[in-house]
């Protein structure tokens, strides 16, 4: 929103210099984004004088003149008191010897961006430039080829024309946030400023001075030549209109145009320019219709019904949707309502009647249209934050009032005004206490009354710490207590307020132990060369289907999404599997072979419609490729089932969970694995999870063609079997002792897991603390073994942490543990 100085001040007296108005607008949430100075165009332009003149040798049109610029250009303390002399070629016809004439020096912009250069203009040097008032646009109105300004012989010769002349104005630009459509007018800021003075100032308004009948036709009414009619009242819930007879249509008069100038806005006419001078004015968007185009003398208000081309003022034809709001006449539209009039109803010079517009628009409605249709305009910004809906009969009297003042129209008596949709103000109880509390001030009932009054509230007194206030129509924004509040501390200002501090404790909570084991794998992860994936929670619905579940499983009880994305992201994901596998998919396209993926996160089980599902975090990973990175001096190797169990067994033992358990995977409960090849994780006889290959059908289900090894952990599970979460790692003593190792190998039926026999030697440290470790070397199958049998050999290693253990002892504690194995698993010796 612009405005200047100038303007502002036919609405209130202002005691503050520009700057000062600049910052108090924005500290109190009026953010003035530039301050400028309107007449700096004229820094380079003196008063001067036509000392001599001589007919130009080369042109009878020109004149070669001796101009007086007073003592500006001296060069030296020397010719401090001397008067510089510059030739200058005029074309003016009024140009003479003695002649007070603003001079634009060398190096000054005039308006249009025209530079004054030292020239040549047929062989004769011109030094700078004599204007006219409209070259320097203090009078849009006189003619540049009648002459040069004339100013008054007593100025100063050398003064700055904008001192000499008291040019003194500035514009200012002000970011305003949508909720403040009041202040997209000049009165609205006039208000905001008033209010500052100490005591507040009064509005000037424009319509308290408006005498309507002046210049009226007593014996015709508008009703003799208009009716209006709103279809839609819920889109239009006021519509006035005004009507002037004998209206000459010409340029506007220069304060007129320089008001328009002044804030961006180009000169059209003088009708055209009333309407949007006093929407700049007032906040109100104003139309003007040539009434001889209006068929059927009436106006209607209603949706378009239907899709049709409409050509607005712009020449632009434009497809209306059978919603949007239009203004017609008996026969046609005339006008998209709130946003552009149409180019069948423009004001021409041919115009001599006008029927003008001022009504209330539902900002909704407008804000729709304007999106659109695609055309943005000062009206359609104004009416689809909201304008005052009560305002529009004074504004159209305003305009009316203007127009005949402008083009010697006569104003038909009285005014259209169909109001379907009263306004009611909005009325809020306020407690002083409880704004004081919510602002951390003290003010008092009577200073927070003062405040909000200033600016058009009006207050009604309850109790000794309530009030009424009753939101001023101009105020689309309030509607609450708490807008109350900020109306108060942005008036009383936002640096009177006492910067506190929260009461809170400087020492934070200690983060939970989820969050904590969560962090942990994943720095240990990524110690195993493993990056992060994270997917969205959303999978597909065949994503089951594709793992091959059983119709039992829990993991088929999926969560339907109301408003997915898409097909592929239709439910919530019931496991993390498959945002990993199509992780692969996509990285397989890119010719990234290897890859070691992992991913934290939530599944959701579904339980009864409507009800929350239930939600478990779990660790997932994937491994593809090879083992490790090409290099020169080794052969590729692949990766296999025990590289993921490694990495399981890494997870658990850095995570100090002991004992770890690796049984065979029933297909039923995890259908994706290949046979043989995977398994469950348990610890403490808790199951934690699994690992294993995924087997050939379901990588073809998801499109990849080489081996992916994967494990699955349930975090929850895992967080229960970790002591301490948050502790560093334990550390224990070098040994003092050596340790002595014995092999031991055993014929076993195929179906023992090995797996077993390792967790039974380890379950019998607890009475027998020699034994160190324990890890198997060697698993054959085949001849000369009989068939559904297999060796598995073992190391065992034994350390006393007090003494040395000798050949004798270690033999007989070696021998037992093998006799227990024996008669167990029905094992036997090779």
């Amino acid at each position: 929103m612009k405005f200047t100085l100038s303007w502002l001040k036919e609405y209130t007296s202002v005691e503050y210099n520009p700057s000062e108005i600049a910052e108090k607008l924005t500290m109190a949430g009026l953010e003035v984004d530039s301050l400028e100075n309107r007449f700096a165009y004229l820094d380079k332009v003196v008063v001067s004088r036509v000392e001599h003149t001589q007919q130009h040798p080369g042109a009878d049109n020109l004149t070669c003149c001796r101009v007086n610029v007073g003592n500006l250009l001296a060069d030296s303390k020397d010719d401090a008191d001397a008067d510089t002399i510059l030739n200058i070629v005029c074309g003016a016809p009024n140009v003479r010897e003695g002649l007070v004439v603003p001079c634009a020096l060398v190096g000054a912009i005039l308006p249009g961006d025209i530079e004054i250069k030292k020239s040549k203009l047929r062989g004769e040097v011109s030094e700078g430039m004599l204007c006219s008032a409209a070259e320097l646009r203090l009078d849009s109105n006189s003619d540049r080829t009648a002459g040069i300004m004339e100013l008054d012989s007593n100025l100063t010769i050398g003064t700055p024309l904008a001192e000499a002349l008291n040019l003194y104005d500035y514009l200012f630009e002000v970011d305003l946030t949508p909720n403040r459509p009041d202040c997209l007018s000049v009165i609205g800021l006039a208000r905001e400023i008033a209010a500052f003075s100490d005591p507040a100032q009064k509005l000037t308004l424009p319509f308290d001075n408006i005498n309507f009948n002046a210049s009226s036709n007593r014996g015709v009414s508008i009703h003799d030549f208009a009716k209006v009619e709103v279809f839609d009242p819920d889109l239009c819930p006021r519509y006035s209109a005004g009507m002037l007879i004998n209206v000459k249509v010409c340029p506007s008069p220069f304060w007129l145009q320089d008001r328009l100038l002044s804030v961006g806005l180009t000169p059209i006419n003088n009708i055209v320019d009333v309407t949007n001078f006093v929407m700049m004015e007032t906040g109100q968007p104003l139309h003007a219709f040539d009434y001889d185009n209006i068929a059927k003398r009436r106006i209607e208000v209603k949706r378009a019904g239907g899709n049709i081309e409409f050509k607005t003022l712009d020449s632009k034809a434009h497809n209306l949707e059978p919603d949007m709001l239009m203004i017609c006449d008996g026969e046609r539209p005339v006008g998209i309502a709130g946003v552009m009039g149409g180019e069948n109803s423009e004001i021409l010079n041919s115009t001599t009647k006008v029927l003008v517009e001022s009504a209330y628009f539902n900002p909704i409605s407008i804000r729709r249209t304007a999106k659109r249709s695609g055309i943005n305009t000062d009206a359609s910004h104004r009416f689809e934050r909201g304008v005052d809906p009560v305002a529009t009969k004074d504004v159209l009297k305003r305009a009316v009032s203007l127009m005949a003042q402008v083009s010697g129209g006569t104003i038909l008596n009285d005014l259209i005004d169909v109001y379907p949709v009263k306004h009611t103000p909005a009325q809020i109880v306020v407690n002083t206490d409880s704004l004081n509390l919510r602002l951390g001030t003290v003010l008092s009932y009577d200073e927070i009354q003062k405040h909000i009054e200033s600016v058009g509230f009006k207050v009604e007194r309850i109790d000794t710490n309530l009030m009424k206030v009753t939101v001023p129509s101009f105020r689309v924004d309030v509607t609450r207590a708490e807008d109350i509040s900020e109306e108060v501390a942005r008036l009383w200002g936002y640096n009177n307020i006492q910067t506190s501090f929260p009461k809170v404790p400087a020492k934070a909570n200690a983060p939970s132990a989820k969050i904590i084991l969560r962090e942990q794998i994943r720095d240990i992860m990524n110690g195993f060369g493993f990056s992060e994936a994270v997917n969205y929670s959303f999978t597909s619905a065949s994503a089951c289907d594709n793992l091959l579940l059983e119709p039992s499983d829990v993991r088929r009880s999926v969560e339907d999404i109301v408003n997915p994305i898409s097909e592929e992201l239709a439910v919530l994901r019931t496991s993390l599997l498959p945002g990993l596998l199509e992780n692969m998919r996509r990285n397989n396209a890119q010719q990234v072979d290897s890859l070691r993926l992992f991913e934290v996160g939530k599944v959701f089980i579904a339980t009864h419609k409507g009800e929350q599902p239930i939600e478990k975090e779990m660790l997932t990973g994937i491994w593809t490729g090879l083992r490790n990175d090409i290099s020169w001096d080794a052969k590729p190797v692949y990766c296999d089932f025990f590289d993921i169990k490694g990495v399981v067994q890494g997870v658990c033992s850095s995570l100090g969970v002991e004992q770890i358990l690796f049984e065979k995977a029933e297909l039923s409960i995890c259908p994706y694995y290949q046979k043989g090849q995977g398994a469950m994780v348990k610890a403490n006889s808790k199951l934690i999870g699994s690992v294993g290959k995924i087997n050939s059908h379901i990588l073809k289900n998801f499109g990849l063609k080489q081996d992916a090894f994967v494990c699955e952990i349930d975090m929850e599970t895992l967080l229960s079997l970790t002591s301490a979460p948050c502790a560093m790692g334990k550390t224990t003593p070098l040994p003092k002792f050596p340790s002595l190792a014995r092999d031991m190998t055993l014929i076993l039926d195929t179906d023992i897991e090995a797996g077993a026999i390792l967790s039974y030697i380890v379950a019998l440290k607890t009475n027998l603390p020699i034994i160190e470790d324990v890890f198997i070397f060697d698993l054959y199958e085949g001849k000369p073994l009989s068939e559904g049998k297999k060796s598995l050999s073992m190391r065992i290693v034994y350390r006393s942490w007090e003494k040395t253990l000798t050949e004798k002892m270690i033999s007989t504690v070696h021998a037992d543990i093998s006799k227990r194995i024996m008669e167990k698993y029905g094992a036997d010796l090779p």
